[in-house]
């Protein structure tokens, strides 16, 4: 990209383009400079941003500190120009943000050799081929609880899906890739409360929980949104591609880095901040000592967003991860439904659920406590056998019963989660 001004704003190819990536947005409209009191298409804000999320690395502040200050655009064409560093050195002094010279001229090493406007064209036209849309910090759907991240927030959301359940209260669930049969049975267990609750479950479409979780939420009929750390059009893992078509059909895939980009490991710790921020929650149902979700559970910490963690076998590595959230950060201990509503705050809204609940037992709740022995305990499986149901099915409808307290879990059961009838006086 050359350094005159003109090569930084969208052309007729580019606006239209943007135009059938973000079709929420009035591109024909203007909005207020940050630098020089007069106005800026909002195409050229949109086309600025999505020439940013090619230059940056997720999570870059320099960055976030620069366009804050400046704008996408303003910025965009200070960095094209030959003396970038002291065109956008002498405009933050300006503005009232001094960043440290080594620190700019690192930032502007880093990001000329991506300025390539071929390659942004290709990224639109990757976008439009696998049925992308952009969502930005100026469109009215972009979830403003992304903003909290400040100058580490993502410049643009590249997704599919239905943006509009980027904003519906959530709960992220994260947690071991390699997990165990415990954690699987748990973490569907509580998805389906938590979606049951009305709340869209949010999580990176790893192996293991992540991919419970989601599953989980697709089951109940729940909104689920997958954040991922390569390109929104590249199924990761590839296994997952079936996976990610479902999550998107009632939820969002997305991804702030442009399509076809490559997940790193960088990409996938910084693609947890934005899960812990987008989640009004975490909690974490399975994880070792060095496991990822740890550093979602640091950044949801560090934002101040509620942090839960389920228990495990003291003997059990899998779980010691969760072990060290409750015992030296504070995370709340969460074993069942009932106390993942406490964890949530749901109150109020948990006890209409109920009643709402209590006045539908429907004839699949019947199948299910039919199933149940008066006495001992069964699994999901063996009552999903008994009932003639799907597990998944089963799961869902002991969810509800567990909250109706009309079953509870078995404490003593050996070999996995079993459930048992509760007595009513």
């Amino acid at each position: 990209m050359n350094a005159s001004k003109s090569c930084v704003r969208a052309g007729v190819e580019e606006r239209s383009a943007l135009a059938g990536l973000a079709p929420d947005q009035d591109l024909n409209g203007d909005r207020p400079s940050e630098t020089d009191g007069g106005t800026v298409a909002i195409s050229d804000v949109l086309f600025a941003r999505v020439v940013w999320s090619r230059l940056i690395e997720p999570g870059d502040a320099v960055a976030g500190a620069l366009i804050g200050a400046l704008g996408a655009p303003s910025a965009l064409d200070m960095l094209a120009a030959t003396d970038a560093q002291q065109q956008l050195g002498r405009a933050m002094r300006e503005s009232g943000v001094v960043l440290p010279p080594r620190t700019l001229s690192a930032a502007v090493a880093r990001w000329r050799p991506r300025l390539d406007r071929g390659a942004t064209l290709t990224d639109l036209d990757r976008a439009l081929a696998a049925g992308l849309r952009l969502v930005a910090p100026e469109s009215p759907l972009w979830p403003s609880a992304l903003n909290d991240l400040g100058a580490h927030a993502p410049q643009l959301l590249w997704m599919r899906g239905d943006a509009t359940v980027l904003a519906h209260p959530s709960l992220a669930v994260v947690g071991a890739r390699a997990c165990t049969g415990y954690g699987t049975s748990v973490t569907a267990e509580l998805a389906d409360a938590a979606g049951t609750a009305g709340l869209a479950i949010v999580s990176g479409a790893a192996y293991g929980i992540d991919a419970v979780a989601h599953r989980a939420a697709l089951a109940t009929g729940s909104a689920t949104i997958a954040i991922l750390a390569g390109g929104a059009d590249r199924a990761y893992p590839a296994a997952h591609a079936s996976l990610l078509d479902r999550i998107a059909d009632g939820g969002a895939v997305c991804s702030e880095m442009v399509p076809g980009a490559a997940p790193t490991r960088w990409r996938f710790l910084q693609r947890n901040r934005s899960i812990a921020a987008l989640a009004g929650a975490t909690l974490v149902t399975e994880a070792g000592m060095r496991s990822g979700s740890l550093n979602t559970a640091g950044h949801a910490a560090e934002l101040g967003r509620s942090l839960g963690a389920v228990p495990g076998p003291v003997t059990s590595a899998t779980s010691a991860g969760c072990h060290r959230l409750i015992r030296e950060y504070g995370a709340t201990l969460v074993s069942n439904a009932h106390e993942l509503r406490e964890f949530l705050g749901l109150g109020d809204a948990a006890s209409e659920l109920l009643s709402a609940l209590a006045g539908r037992q429907s004839a699949v709740h019947r199948r299910v406590l039919d199933a149940l022995p008066l006495r001992g305990s069964r699994s999901a499986e063996d009552v999903a056998l008994a009932a003639g149901l799907t597990v998944e099915e089963v799961r869902g409808v002991i969810a509800e019963l567990e909250m109706l307290e009309c079953v509870a879990r078995a404490e003593d059961a050996p070999g996995g989660q079993r459930w048992r009838l509760l007595r009513r006086e």
